[in-house]
């Protein structure tokens, strides 16, 4: 098995000759590298002008693996041949290494090189290569691997700081300047470069040919990456560079689209290179430039720009229980919902390099956070659930990792339903750092948002003391709006409360209807009617051979009360849709209390009020949904049902929280 590794490039801000200086002082052994035992030179060799050195090396290296292992092969140190081709004309020192011992079982071969930074000369860069071919070791290869690739993370760790005490330890010496190597032999004096390289949150220092990446600049945009990372980030970017007709984009942007891919160089390359055609064809470089936020979108959409979390992420608030989705779609379209998308998605790019820059630390995705106060069915509305599923799709391939954290609250049990129609949408990384909060406090309880967001941050709706102020359309919102907001300590004042939208602002009714039936109905055909006389019952009999899974509910009254109730037994119980003025459990086979329980008490549903709950069905049994009109009511009442169950396996969140909700006016027309 053959590994190669690729470490990026990285700056010594000091001239070469200094550098070398400081170089020399690592032999025969240092203390910063105690796995060297010793450095035999075994050939030096220099130019008559004395412009070319070459210098070989016998070095000893100490084996670093369990006592066992060194037992088993007999071995306590490893021996090295390295060779030196320094050249002070070029201002250039090329090392190879190459191992002695196990020569015929293992071949490692190692490269460096120290060179004069090609645009400033007055800095020196180091870069390094090294592959490692096992061809057998004892039936230990893969632990060979290993532990060849923790030697080369160690030394490549190891080589920058060991520099930079040398040259510390030069400076207490009273050395800061070495003269350059000159043609009859003498030395000329080290001149200021005119050309430097600049270090800005939107250029990392490149040389010309672009091949060289300054390790101060990873540590302060990209993070802590593995070497290995590392050098896949570098072949990455020259892969693209090579296939790419779009230009290459920034590191940031390389990396996010590696990670999503696990470090797959062709899955990550063809998933970049369709989302950068992609871009082109649909001229989102612009968007930030050109987009004109509808009026209908600024005075209704509930979403906006506010402030960070606690890591410095941007943090964005979506009150989705309070969106008109239906009035939204037919007011603007779902091509301008997708836009509006983008040019959030976008606005998230730039903030977050305006947040590496604040906080002095990557900042590399945002926040979201999702308030579902209202959520009810109107929300599943067929339509207003495709354009969803299309704009995650959409936001899923070209913006990866950009999402940090989602934080969910107020979610009441209506939620479940929706999280399983769009979560088999949504990357498995990403579901992995959705945070939940449901019940009506999700500000003071163990693990709550002021864990993530500070106190001062969170909106008054959440039980914050931030009280987002909202503009009027006649009020012109500033066009730095987004980072000014961010940026500040000033109030937000972008996070509208939604709202129904009038049909007046409606540009047509293009968008799929339902001819009047409720608009969640059509969603699949999932949604069932039945029409109640008064006194009588409408039961739904669940058998769970499931424990642990969740029962979803989800109904709308659209005439008359009702009245809803919910039921356990460990009977098995048929189901029947006869006309019923009579329960399942006025059998004189049934007590309440012995052989069948009451789970949520009876509760009086009236007209055009939706009511979504779940339970978590802890052991197996029957479950009865129960709807009944009481015999008081002057005509038959209309109910319009669903139910789910949520299997154990697909479902891990905690249903405990969540509490049972109406939604008055879910069925209010629009």
């Amino acid at each position: 098995m053959v590994q190669q590794y690729e470490s990026p490039v990285r700056i010594y801000k000091y001239p070469f000759e200094l550098v070398m200086a400081a170089y020399e002082r690592r032999f025969p052994t240092c203390p910063q590298m105690p796995i060297v035992l010793d450095c035999e030179i075994v050939e030096d060799a220099i130019s008559n002008n004395g412009a070319k050195r070459e210098t070989t090396r016998r070095c000893k290296l100490a084996v670093e693996a369990p006592y066992l292992f060194k037992k088993i092969i007999g071995v306590d140190v490893v021996f090295f041949i390295q060779k030196n081709f320094l050249d002070l004309k070029a201002r250039t020192l090329n090392i190879e290494a190459t191992n002695e011992t196990f020569s015929s079982r293992i071949e490692i071969f190692e490269k460096c090189r120290y060179f004069a930074h090609p645009e400033n000369p007055d800095w020196t860069c180091f870069d390094q290569t090294a592959t490692l071919d096992i061809k057998n070791f004892f039936g230990f290869e893969h632990s060979m691997e290993k532990m060849g690739m923790k030697q080369y993370s160690q030394t490549t760790q190891k080589g920058k700081e060991i520099i930079e005490c040398f040259i510390n330890e030069l400076k207490k010496e009273g050395v800061t300047h070495v003269d350059r190597w000159k043609e009859d032999g003498s030395a000329e004096p080290a001149t200021t470069a005119t050309t430097t390289v600049s270090c800005t949150n939107e250029k990392p220092p490149l040389s010309r040919d672009n091949s060289i990446l300054d390790a101060d600049y990873i540590a302060k945009h990209l993070g802590q990456l593995s070497p290995l990372q590392e050098s896949k980030l570098v072949q990455f970017r020259k892969r693209i560079e090579e296939s790419g007709e779009h230009g290459v984009p920034d590191f940031p942007t390389l990396l996010r689209f590696l990670r999503a891919r696990d470090f797959s160089f062709d899955k990550a390359a063809t998933t970049l290179q369709e989302s950068m055609q992609w871009r082109a064809e649909h001229r989102i470089d612009d968007i930030l430039g050109e987009y004109k936020m509808p009026t209908v979108v600024e005075k209704y959409f509930p979403g906006g720009w506010h402030h960070h979390d606690k890591d410095g992420r941007p943090l964005y608030i979506l009150r989705l229980g309070t969106m008109d989705v239906k009035g939204l779609l037919k007011s603007v379209g779902e091509d301008e919902l997708l836009k509006l998308t983008l040019h959030v998605c976008e606005e998230g790019l730039k903030l977050m390099k305006e947040a590496t820059t604040l906080f002095e630390k990557p900042v590399w995705n945002w926040c979201l956070l999702v308030d579902l106060d209202g959520l009810s069915m109107r929300h599943l509305w067929r339509p207003g659930v495709k354009a969803l599923l299309r704009i995650i799709e959409t936001v899923e391939k070209n913006y990866p990792e950009t999402m940090g954290r989602v934080l969910i609250v107020r979610a009441p049990r209506v939620f479940p339903v929706l999280w399983t129609i769009v979560s088999a949408f949504i990357d498995e990384n990403t579901c992995s750092k959705f945070l939940f909060f449901g019940g009506p406090d999700c500000l003071h309880t163990e693990d709550g948002l002021e864990q993530y967001i500070a106190a001062e941050n969170i909106p008054s709706f959440l039980g914050g003391s931030c009280n987002p102020s909202i503009p009027t359309v006649a009020e012109p919102v500033p066009s730095k709006l987004f980072t000014r907001c961010f940026l500040s300590a000033c109030p937000c004042t972008l996070i509208h409360e939604g709202g129904l939208i009038p049909k007046h602002l409606y540009k047509s009714d293009s968008v799929e209807e339902n001819n009047g039936a409720h608009p969640a109905h059509d969603h699949h055909g999932l949604y069932k009617s039945i029409d109640l006389k008064p006194g009588q019952m409408f039961e739904l009999i669940i058998r769970n051979t499931d424990p642990k899974s969740v029962l979803t509910w989800d109904f709308d009254v659209l005439k008359n009360d009702l009245l809803f109730a919910l039921y356990r037994t460990d009977t098995a119980i048929e189901q029947s849709f006869n006309d019923a003025f009579s329960s399942v459990f006025d059998g004189a086979d049934f007590k309440e209390g012995v052989n069948y329980t009451k789970l949520e008490d009876k509760v009086k549903c009236r007209p055009k009020e939706g009511v979504q709950g779940s339970h978590e069905m802890a052991t197996a049994g029957t479950y009865v949904l129960q709807w009944m009109c009481p015999p008081s009511c002057d005509g038959p009442a209309q109910l319009m049902y669903f139910h789910e169950i949520l299997s154990s396996a697909n479902y891990k969140g905690s249903m405990t929280s969540l509490q049972s909700g109406f939604s008055s006016n879910s069925l209010q027309s629009r």
